[in-house]
């Protein structure tokens, strides 16, 4: 490994800088990669596409998560398979239907779709079917999709939906449309991020990812990371976005933006009459923290794991005196190696090129004009 200098404001990128293209460019290996959108979604369109045609034209599939959120991260597990989420809506009221029948209904026409594929000696079909506990699961090399069972919710107009559970006797309400346009009006409070948008006409929107989504895929990342072996009291992804979608105040800095975040976040958490509650914007009967008024230990597992980063981003903060290898020393103590180093490689190599070009300027091999100003690069996804 490369040993650099201390960091010094004359002739490299400040801390936070630093800290966020390190943080940034970690999140970004884990993020979907373009391709694997792209092929992701031709197959959600076609099951959609198939279940109009074959069941019926009311039928509708559509994304709800982190893929419809652009906050996916990839799972730390041994396949590393990309969980995405897909809602299939039929028009139907509650009281025409159990939630075992929507659940069956929509799993026949599944099945059905799955051999038609296989007759058709199709080999981009599903390789897998599965049902689980609220959904049907599609398995696809490097991703599955997890479609939900639902039927509109008539108090909840236009977007809310009631979601089927084995598990639960009462429907499970959602409105995912409706916390999409939520979080994209919280994310769209960087004006950087309006400014990279307008400036990249032919790159698709979910190519750019805000300051926002990028902060709530290292809130993820590192939330894996900590409960790698404790996967039942981890915090519930939504959870995280709801709590840091409410805090973000519009930083463009990643860095900063998750300090800032992580300093406020405690006060979205309510408690009332010795409930605990954090609303879903979108759903204010939807409580994200409900379990922890059932489970106990799911709260205090949160407030360790929130102590934890807190403290990491706060000692980070103090390095101003340290180079780039004591810095990417501390992250490594917190959050997995593995995408850091893909980060760190390219971040050392940059700073060699710019230090290299700077001695070359000053003994006017190449001019000042022609090296340029270091910019920070465009964040595209994957």
């Amino acid at each position: 490994m490369t040993t650099l200098h201390p960091i010094r404001e004359a002739d490299t990128d400040s801390l936070e800088q630093m800290l966020s293209m390190l943080l940034d460019g970690a999140v970004e290996t884990l993020d979907v990669s373009p391709d694997l959108y792209d092929t992701a979604v031709d197959r959600y369109k076609e099951v959609g596409t198939w279940l109009g045609l074959h069941a019926s034209p009311d039928y509708t599939i559509y994304p709800q998560g982190s893929f419809l959120l652009g906050t996916v991260v990839r799972p730390q597990t041994p396949t590393g398979e990309y969980d995405i989420d897909l809602v299939c809506r039929i028009p139907l009221h509650k009281t025409s239907t159990t939630q075992d029948q929507l659940k069956q209904r929509v799993g026949n026409q599944l099945i059905t779709y799955r051999r038609w594929k296989q007759d058709q000696g199709h080999t981009d079909g599903p390789v897998s079917l599965e049902s689980r506990r609220r959904c049907w699961t599609l398995g696809y090399p490097g991703f599955h999709l997890d479609v939900l069972p639902a039927i509109p919710d008539d108090e909840h107009q236009p977007h809310g939906i009631l979601l089927t559970d084995k598990n639960l006797h009462e429907w499970q309400h959602g409105n995912p449309t409706g916390y999409a346009d939520w979080f994209a009006t919280r994310s769209e409070l960087s004006h950087s991020l309006l400014e990279k948008r307008a400036s990249i006409a032919d790159v698709p929107v979910w190519h750019i990812r805000s300051t926002l989504q990028r902060l709530v895929q290292v809130l993820k990342w590192h939330c894996m990371t900590y409960f790698a072996d404790d996967t039942d009291n981890r915090p519930p992804s939504i959870l995280l976005t709801t709590l840091a979608g409410r805090a973000y105040r519009g930083e463009d800095d990643l860095f900063t933006a998750l300090r800032n975040v992580l300093a406020v976040m405690p006060a979205f958490i309510e408690q009332h009459n010795g409930q605990w509650r954090v609303a879903n914007p979108a759903h204010e009967e939807e409580n994200f923290t409900d379990k922890w008024n059932e489970y106990p230990e799911r709260r205090h597992a949160f407030n360790t794991w929130f102590g934890e980063l807190t403290a990491t981003m706060d000692n980070l903060s103090r390095m101003h005196s340290e180079g780039l290898d004591a810095v990417y020393s501390r992250l490594t103590k917190s959050f997995a190696p593995g995408p850091l180093q893909h980060s760190f490689t390219r971040y050392a190599n940059r700073m060699k090129k710019t230090a290299t070009q700077q001695r070359m300027s000053a003994t006017g091999l190449l001019s000042t004009t022609t090296a340029g100003p270091r910019r920070r690069p465009q964040t595209f996804h994957g």
